[in-house]
């Protein structure tokens, strides 16, 4: 029993204990509580698969809320993508989808109650007199001249708040708790203030609306939520966070946090990814570079793959920048069991077998997936004319190299060995088209000859071949730990993250896939047929290759 507490993370060790002693009933409630103003990314992905996955592993609730207290940046496009991403990583909310603004209501009546405590207050100083008011981490605040307002004044000033009869920016309603406190969160917050907008879901209803720190704690304790899991930008918070539920006396809700996902070479802030899309830098939101979840999504990452890299980079008490290798490895792990194989050509050049039948094409067994026997063997049409790729060929090769070369031999996967016995070049100087001659008696599967050779080649039929554009995308951008940089942080873009192959040639499969369709290019990498792809243009994105070649490049 030791052991397994042992391999638990904190997390999980504090509501063993909690459960133990009975607490809360021994209930274990938790909750995702997104902002809609902006598409998920691989950060959320981490805290959805904690949440979910600890309602999950106790037999508990997960709820989803939409933290909805800001008019301003906040669209029902972000509540559906958010809903899809969730969905997508394979997480459930039953009929637990809850807003914000469902407590609008109750949210009012609180802070009622805190300004008939005497604990919350009307002030019309301007957010710039307020703020220096609240003083440094190291210099106390300076109370404001409001701050004993009586309570009945501060009720009326409210009251007219929400009848709309003050504009933006004149008036707000603060908590009153400590000036001198060393947490600056406590320095009497503003929980209420002004911004005549339409809302998302309640339209033109409020005019006034609360605070995150307001909104957040309360939302908990409305729902039962045994333990509110947040990343450790709101350790901060906490205080503000049990003040609020211990002085309305509300069901105590209780804050834990944990070092959110810093991911090498990736950018998780929103405002910055909103800058990389508005400004060009990729096309979109869901951009195959970028990291947000339909993103990594369109690129070709399968949801097991998120769910097992959140599992292996575990749960810390600190920040730290996780290694985007290990996100990679996930993904190849997991494709590497369900993708089927087929043959592609990125970069093709012309080989010409001079002696094979003029006007012969046969069908040639090939295996769909060596690590699952039940995907079974397809046909892949062979002839005179094959495309092989540009790199597979050099005119004097170097000793170590296995692949084709004048009066060299390699086998053509599924096909037979080939010997290489000439080649044209353009007026340029590039190598126009390749000849070679074949050994009827090597053909893969029937060979009886005994022949060995070094190389095995990737290749496409000419005649059957099917054109596709396809886009490798690599890292957004060059510098891994982007926390720490001094300059903007768009100097340190990849240019080289997108290179668009399109004069690709694939086996004829291919263009019967579907878009979300991923497979394996033998010998390349795993792939995904793009969202946008149809009949008229096939369009095929790499989500990784069959190796980190990223180290070896930049080692």
């Amino acid at each position: 029993m030791s052991t397994e507490k042992e391999s638990l993370n904190f997390i999980e060790q504090m509501i063993e204990k909690d459960i133990a002693e009975g607490k809360n009933e021994s209930r274990v409630h938790t909750r995702f509580p997104p902002e809609p103003n902006g598409y998920l990314h691989i950060g959320h992905a981490k805290s959805i698969c904690l949440n979910f996955g600890i309602a999950e592993k106790y037999k508990g609730l997960c709820n989803l809320r939409f933290d909805d207290t800001n008019p301003e940046k906040e669209e029902t496009e972000y509540v559906d993508s958010i809903k899809e991403d969730i969905k997508w990583l394979g997480f459930d909310w039953g009929d637990r989808e809850y807003y914000a603004s469902d407590y609008f209501d109750q949210l009012y009546d609180f802070a009622v109650k805190l300004i008939k405590d005497g604990k919350a207050y009307i002030d019309d100083q301007s957010a710039e007199v307020i703020s220096e008011q609240r003083g440094t981490p190291s210099q106390p605040g300076k109370a404001s001249p409001h701050r004993e307002r009586p309570v009945e004044e501060s009720l009326s000033i409210f009251e007219d708040m929400k009848a709309g009869k003050y504009d933006e920016g004149t008036v707000v309603l603060r908590a009153k708790i400590d000036m001198s406190s060393p947490i600056m969160q406590m320095r009497d917050p503003v929980i209420y203030r002004i911004k005549k907008m339409a809302h998302h879901r309640t339209g033109d209803k409020w005019c006034i609306y609360p605070t995150y720190d307001f909104a957040h704690g309360q939302s908990d304790s409305i729902e039962g939520i045994t333990h509110s899991l947040c990343t450790l930008e709101f350790a901060a918070h906490r205080p503000l966070y049990n003040w609020f539920i211990g002085n309305l006396g509300i069901f105590p809700s209780e804050q834990t946090e944990f070092a959110r996902l810093n991911l090498g070479y990736t950018i998780v802030s929103k405002r910055k990814l909103r800058e990389l899309v508005e400004e060009g830098h990729v096309d979109g939101w869901d951009d195959p570079r970028m990291p947000t979840i339909s993103g990594i999504r369109r690129r070709g990452y399968t949801p097991e793959s998120i769910r097992s890299f959140a599992d292996k980079i575990g749960v810390a008490k600190r920040n730290g920048i996780s290694d985007v290798a290990l996100l990679e490895f996930s993904v190849r792990e997991d494709l590497n069991k369900k993708a089927n194989r087929v043959l592609g050509v990125l970069d093709p050049v012309k080989l010409i077998i001079t002696n094979y039948p003029d006007g012969q094409t046969e069908l040639l067994d090939a295996i769909n997936n060596p690590e699952d026997e039940s995907a079974g063997k397809r046909q892949i049409p062979f002839s005179k004319e094959i495309y092989i790729e540009r790199d597979d060929f050099m005119e004097e090769p170097p000793n170590k190299f296995f692949r084709l070369g004048p009066d060299r031999e390699v086998r053509l996967k599924y096909a037979y060995i080939v010997k290489c016995t000439g080649f044209k070049k353009n007026h340029a100087g590039a190598i126009e088209e390749i000849y070679a001659e074949y050994d009827p008696a090597t053909k893969s599967g029937q060979d009886t000859t005994g022949k060995k050779v070094k190389g095995t080649l990737g290749w496409v039929d000419a005649q059957a071949g099917i054109p596709a554009e396809v886009r490798l995308y690599d890292r957004l951008f060059k510098t891994e730990n982007l926390n720490n940089i001094e300059d903007d942080y768009r100097n340190h873009l990849n240019p080289d993250s997108l290179t668009i192959m399109d004069q690709a040639i694939v086996e004829p499969s291919v263009g019967n896939m579907t878009p979300g369709t991923q497979f394996q290019f033998e010998r390349m990498g795993y792939f995904i047929i793009d969202k946008k792809s149809d009949s008229s243009k096939l369009t095929i994105n790499r989500t990784v290759t069959l190796r980190d070649n990223w180290a070896k490049q930049n080692g």
